[in-house]
C-alpha cells in the first residue's frame, strides 16, 4: 500500500457546523457596515433635515403614559434607501430589517414592521412637498439650479387596479348593494355574538373593515362614471358607449402606454431643471393625454420657487394653444415642435406663418420655432425630460402599490426625492 492510498484509506476529515455551542461577539452594527456604504450617506442626509413637522405629529411626549413612538429618521431614511435599490414593498422592506446589514444599521435595533412602513410612506405628502420645494430653493441659492431651462415630460404608470375591475354603471350599482348588505350583516354577526376570543375578534374586525372599504370604493367609482360619461360624449359625440369604472381604484383611467396596450394607470409628470438635472415639480393626473398639463405644472414650478423658467421645453402633446399663450405670457419661451407641421408642409402651407387660431404669443412661438437657435436649444429636451423618467423606471417606478390620485402622488414624490438626492451625490453636494 502506498502513501497516497494509506491517506485515503480512512475516513475523511471535515470541518462540520456546529449551531448549539454559545459564543459571545463583541461587535456593534455601526463596526460591520463600510464606512463608505451608501447607507451611512442616507442617514446623514435624512439626520441634517429639519423633522420637527414630523415630531409634532408624535403623541407619546415625556412624562405621560405610552409607548415610544419609532423616530421618523429610520422609515424616511429605509424608504430612500429602498427607492434606491428599487424595492417598493413595505412587507419586503420589513424582511431586509431582520436580515439585511443595511437596513439593520438604518433600524438600529429599533422594530419595525410592514404597517408602520406602509403608513409612513403614504401619510407624509404635504411634508414630502416641502422637502421638494426646500431641496431645490437651497440648490438655487448655491447656483446648481438655475430654471434658465425647465423640460417637462409625462409617463403612464400602471395603477394599482387591475384591466377586469373596471365595471358600468348597472354592474357598480349592484356591487353597492351586495357591498351594503355584506356591511349590514357583519355588523349584525359582531352584536349578536355575546363572547368571542380575541383571534375571532381581530378577524372579524378586519372583514368589517374590508367590506366598508370596499363599499367606500363601489360609492366612489358611482361619482367618478358620471364626470368619465360626460369626458366620453365629449370626445366622442353620439357613440353612445357607457363609460367604466374600477371598483378597487375608482380614480384610475385606461390609459395607452408605451407598449401600445391600454391599462389602467396614472400620468406622472416631472418639471427638471436643465442645468442641474434635478427635477423642480411633480404632479399626477388620472388623464391619459398630456394636453392642459404644461400650464398647470409651469404655474407650480412659478408658485414654489418664485421665478418663471426662461424656457420651457417641452414635446407635442403638451403643445396646445391654450397653454402656450398661458406659459408666454407668464414670461417664459416655449420651445415644442409645431403641431401638424407635416401636414402644413405636403399642403403647401407655412407652419411658421400665422395661423386664424393663434394669438400673439402663440404667433411669437411659431417664429421662434422658425429660427435654428431654438430648433438647436430644444434638441435638449430629452437629455433632460426624459432622464428622470428613466431613473425612476429603473428604481421601480412601473405599477404603484396605492389606490388613489393622493397616494399616488406621494409615492412620485418619494421617487422625485430619491432622484434629486442621487443628483446631489452626483454634483457634489452630499459627500
Amino acid at each position: 500500500m502506498n502513501n497516497t492510498t494509506a491517506a485515503t484509506s480512512g475516513r475523511a476529515r471535515v470541518q462540520r457546523p456546529e449551531r448549539n455551542q454559545s459564543e459571545w461577539r463583541p461587535v456593534a452594527l455601526n463596526e460591520l457596515l463600510p464606512e463608505d456604504h451608501q447607507a451611512r450617506v442616507v442617514w446623514a442626509y435624512v439626520d441634517a433635515l429639519d423633522l420637527s413637522g414630523l415630531y409634532a405629529k408624535i403623541q407619546a411626549v415625556e412624562g405621560k403614559p405610552g409607548r415610544d413612538a419609532v423616530d421618523p429618521k429610520i422609515p424616511l431614511a429605509l424608504w430612500i434607501f429602498a427607492t434606491i435599490e428599487a424595492i417598493s414593498s413595505a412587507r419586503h422592506v420589513a424582511r431586509l430589517c431582520k436580515r439585511d446589514l443595511a437596513y439593520l444599521w438604518i433600524c438600529g435595533g429599533v422594530g419595525v414592521n410592514h404597517h408602520l412602513l406602509s403608513d409612513f410612506r403614504i401619510a407624509h405628502g404635504e411634508f414630502l412637498d416641502s422637502l421638494l420645494t426646500g431641496t431645490v430653493a437651497t440648490l438655487m441659492h448655491q447656483g446648481l439650479v438655475t430654471l434658465e431651462v425647465v423640460a417637462q415630460d409625462g409617463m403612464r404608470v400602471r395603477a394599482h387596479a387591475g384591466g377586469s375591475s373596471f365595471r358600468r354603471r348597472k354592474t357598480l350599482e349592484k356591487c353597492r348593494q351586495e357591498a351594503g348588505e355584506q356591511v349590514r350583516r357583519l355588523k349584525e354577526e359582531s352584536e349578536n355574538e355575546t363572547h368571542q376570543d380575541a383571534s375571532n375578534a381581530r378577524r372579524e374586525a378586519a372583514q368589517k373593515r374590508a367590506a366598508t372599504e370596499r363599499q367606500a370604493r363601489v360609492e366612489q367609482a358611482l361619482k367618478e362614471l358620471d364626470e368619465l360619461q360626460q369626458q366620453k360624449e365629449k370626445r366622442k359625440k353620439g357613440s353612445g358607449q357607457e363609460a367604466r369604472c374600477s371598483t378597487t381604484d375608482p380614480e384610475a383611467r385606461n390609459m395607452k402606454m408605451a407598449n401600445g396596450g391600454y391599462r389602467p394607470a396614472y400620468n406622472v409628470q416631472f418639471a427638471t431643471d436643465g442645468q442641474s438635472r434635478v427635477i423642480v415639480g411633480v404632479d399626477v393626473t388620472n388623464s391619459g393625454s398630456d394636453q392642459g398639463q404644461m400650464s398647470l405644472m409651469h404655474e407650480e414650478v412659478r408658485k414654489r420657487y418664485g421665478k418663471s423658467p426662461d424656457r420651457y421645453l417641452v414635446d407635442g402633446g403638451f403643445a396646445t394653444h391654450k397653454d402656450i399663450t398661458a406659459v408666454e405670457q407668464r414670461g417664459s419661451e416655449v420651445l415644442a415642435p409645431i403641431n401638424s407641421e407635416k401636414n402644413m408642409r405636403e399642403k403647401g402651407k407655412d407652419p411658421y406663418a400665422r395661423q386664424k387660431r393663434d394669438t400673439d404669443a402663440s404667433f411669437a412661438f411659431r417664429q421662434r420655432m422658425a429660427t435654428p437657435e431654438a430648433q438647436s436649444q430644444y434638441k435638449q429636451r430629452p437629455s433632460i425630460a426624459e432622464y428622470p423618467n428613466a431613473e425612476c423606471r429603473n428604481r421601480g417606478l412601473h405599477q404603484f402599490r396605492v389606490r388613489g390620485l393622493e397616494k399616488v402622488r406621494t409615492v412620485s414624490l418619494w421617487y422625485a426625492i430619491t432622484f434629486n438626492f442621487m443628483r446631489m451625490i452626483n454634483l457634489g453636494c452630499i459627500g
